[in-house]
């Protein structure tokens, strides 16, 4: 048995992790850059790994310094590093303009990547049988066909099957995004579409309720549709709940506030948290890492998280900590 079986894992998280290179000037020869390590694996694994979970990440990184490098980072996060796969390849990268208000906008160089070759045999069923949440999402299944045939094997072998859409037109098409959805549906304990974008192009609905009561239809078992900054629409058995989106107390970057809501709401689940609580505390988590510039550049502890949540008129809640 591989020796990263015997890790036992609150959160498994799969995907691609990119070099991330930042600049507040529009692209151009000469720019100031910062260089960072995002994607969004890694920010919802960052994410879980803050809120408390025991978390892992399986990637495909480079087989040189640079894939050493991030590893490292991978590691000062908080994330355990037994499921990272090393191979010869280029690591992919992508290029981030931020305006003063934390718009973005994003040029890739990741076709053909490193990344992109996880495949199935890279699942591990032990590991992924025994972790208390398995998290993948639209881009994995987006980067290459055998990517997403890792997702839809981690899939059928969870406990708790975790889909972000995440949608990315310049990655993959309407119908392959919504052939993905549709597939992975029924098999989810939790999926995070985004209203009202992935939601009108994905499921063709024109409300988030909307959008919750399809995936529910499809089989999923709990559906989380974030809406930008007016909140969260939570739909479960037993729960339809409105969580407001909590003021950030500045922006920088948006880059990762998604991949964080994620993240801590699928940490706070496993560890114990009921549906609403969980997704306040996404909520106090994605509205602190816009303060910080790239997809990990802030990373919020759960106790600054707790109390950014607890501070919020709505965000009064306990939890299993």
């Amino acid at each position: 048995m591989n020796a990263a079986a015997h890790n036992t894992f609150d959160v498994v998280v799969m995907g691609e992790i990119l070099v991330e290179v930042a600049t507040d000037q529009p692209f151009g020869h000469g720019v100031p850059a910062r260089l960072g390590i995002s994607g969004d694996a890694l920010n919802v694994a960052a994410a879980a790994a803050a809120a408390g979970a025991r978390v892992g990440l399986l990637s495909v990184l480079t087989d040189d310094d640079l894939g050493q490098a991030i590893a490292a980072r991978v590691a000062e996060l908080g994330v355990s590093t037994a499921l990272l796969k090393f191979r010869r390849g280029q690591q992919g990268v992508y290029l981030v303009h931020s305006d003063p208000d934390g718009e973005r906008e994003f040029s890739y160089a990741r076709t053909g990547s490193v990344g992109s070759t996880l495949g199935p045999d890279d699942v591990d069923p032990a590991v992924f049988a025994a972790a208390g949440a398995v998290v993948a999402g639209g881009i994995a299944c987006a980067i290459s066909t055998t990517a997403r045939a890792a997702v839809v094997k981690a899939a059928s072998v969870a406990r708790r099957f975790v889909y972000d859409p995440n949608f990315r037109p310049r990655l993959t098409t309407v119908e392959d995004a919504t052939a993905a959805l549709t597939e992975l549906a029924p098999q989810a304990f939790l999926v995070t579409p985004s209203f009202p974008g992935e939601t009108r192009a994905l499921l063709g609905v024109s409300s988030a309720e909307e959008a919750a009561a399809t995936l529910r239809g499809l089989g999923t078992a709990n559906v989380a549709v974030t809406c930008g900054a007016k909140g969260v629409q939570l739909e479960t058995d037993g729960v339809s709940a409105w969580i407001p989106a909590i003021p950030a107390p500045a922006v920088v970057d948006q880059t990762g506030a998604g991949d964080a809501f994620v993240g801590t709401l699928t940490a706070r689940l496993v560890l114990g948290d009921d549906f609403p609580a969980a997704a306040c505390f996404g909520a106090a988590a994605s509205s602190l890492v816009v303060g910080g510039k790239g997809g990990t550049g802030l990373v919020p502890t759960f106790g600054q998280t707790r109390a950014h949540a607890a501070a919020s008129v709505n965000g009064a809640v306990s939890s299993n900590a």
